[in-house]
């Protein structure tokens, strides 16, 4: 009994130092080594070197000549130590007063597309939809001094295809699509 309990110990440490420690390793080095922006939560930093953000993080954006992200439920706003959704049903009234604030807040004759009003499942979600990134223009191309086609062309540039053709949605990443709104600013001056 002593010879199975001793072995017994001796797999679990085996297995503990192998599957805990030293798997764990090998793929975080393969990553860092071929994998190095992702590994390093592909982090933006400006022409200073200062980090704006990560692109995988989604951000509040508030200022009327910036695109807006979807709101978040996570913490205090974007809270990554508190990632999750609101928990809220369809009933509840809670949820309906948030959308509705949402709603008011995008203020025009049409309708918003459903990701600006409604979180996502973590609270963190970077992208929002193409439609929801054109039904922004009108807000963002006069406090910019752009043209709507300008600003059009710039979102189109921004879109993310479909994974693969035919995984997930279209999207557009909001951190970056802001960055190129800024850089175009700074190139106008």
């Amino acid at each position: 009994m002593k010879k199975h309990i001793l072995t017994s110990l001796l797999y679990t440490a085996i297995t503990a130092v192998l599957l805990g420690i030293a798997y764990p390793l090998v793929i975080t080095a393969i990553a860092h080594v071929f994998f190095t922006e992702n590994a390093n939560g592909q982090l933006l930093y400006d022409s200073s070197g200062n980090l704006i953000g990560s692109k995988l993080i989604g951000q509040g954006f508030t200022g009327a000549k910036y695109f807006h992200s979807r709101p978040s439920a996570a913490g205090a706003g974007y809270d990554a130590s508190s990632s999750s959704g609101s928990n809220l049903g369809p009933t509840n009234r809670a949820l309906a007063d948030r959308i509705q604030q949402s709603i008011l807040a995008e203020s025009t004759a049409a309708a918003p597309p459903i990701d600006l009003v409604t979180a996502s499942g973590s609270g963190l979600d970077p992208d929002i939809s193409p439609a929801a990134a054109f039904y922004q223009i009108a807000r963002i191309a006069p406090l910019r001094g752009i043209s709507e086609e300008q600003l059009r062309s710039i979102i189109e540039a921004h879109i993310t295809p479909r994974q693969f053709g035919m995984l997930g949605e279209p999207r557009v990443n909001v951190l970056e699509l802001n960055r190129a709104l800024d850089q175009l600013g700074s190139k106008k001056r």
